[in-house]
């Protein structure tokens, strides 16, 4: 019987553990609300509450005219708590696959606009890279690598990079602390060589830069 206040959490908390026991498999269709609010102990609407729940934590799906299933059996981790948790090769191995395929898009899409931020981007990015404090040397290079991102002309990407940042830039300044001789800051030709590539609408090249240079920055701290 569920008992204390929340109630919908309490059932959702319920719910979970009884299909992280194995009492209904991946794929198969729960009992209905008058069912489990019977089981439970709980009104209809608390059931109701609970799956909306568990299905924003990606551990049920509701399918109209079909009921409720089981697709996973524990919560998938926040978003947040995935970037939280990942290293900095994760980090860097992320920015490769979404920053490689935005610059294989920006060079079929950019716009004269988008070159002119690229023109502001990198020449803050090279005053940045000459003596600037860390910390504003990362917005720099961030606000070039965005200015790619947002090139492409996908709002998907650019939501995703966007989301990514607070991670990127704390692992940018850890990388930095490792990086004694200070490679990345000197890597200007790299980023100008991106550019160029996009401004001439050459995507397989632009994208091989954008790899070639990532890759080079994972090797700092591999």
């Amino acid at each position: 019987m569920i008992r204390r206040h929340p109630l919908a959490e309490q059932a959702a908390e319920e719910l979970l553990r009884r299909i992280g026991s194995g009492e209904w498999q991946l794929g198969q269709k729960l009992p209905g609300e008058t069912n489990l609010a019977a089981q439970l102990g709980v009104g209809r609407s608390t059931i109701r509450e609970a799956v909306r729940e568990l299905a924003g934590r990606r551990v049920l799906e509701s399918r109209q005219g079909s009921g409720v299933f089981v697709i996973a059996y524990q919560a998938a981790e926040d978003w947040d708590q995935v970037l939280r948790k990942a290293d900095i090769t994760e980090v860097l191995e992320g920015r490769l696959a979404i920053e490689t395929e935005a610059a294989r898009l920006a060079a079929t899409r950019r716009t004269p606009a988008d070159l002119r931020t690229f023109r502001y981007t990198l020449a803050d990015r090279k005053k940045a890279s000459e003596k600037s404090p860390d910390d504003w040397y990362v917005e720099a290079d961030l606000a070039f690598h965005r200015a790619v991102i947002t090139a492409a002309h996908n709002a998907l990407l650019t939501e995703l990079f966007d989301t990514f940042v607070p991670r990127i830039r704390r692992a940018m300044l850890d990388m930095l602390k490792l990086d004694h001789v200070h490679r990345h800051r000197h890597d200007q030709a790299a980023h100008e060589a991106i550019a160029d590539a996009i401004r001439d609408r050459e995507p397989e090249l632009a994208a091989a830069r954008a790899r070639e240079h990532l890759s080079a920055v994972r090797s700092i701290v591999s």
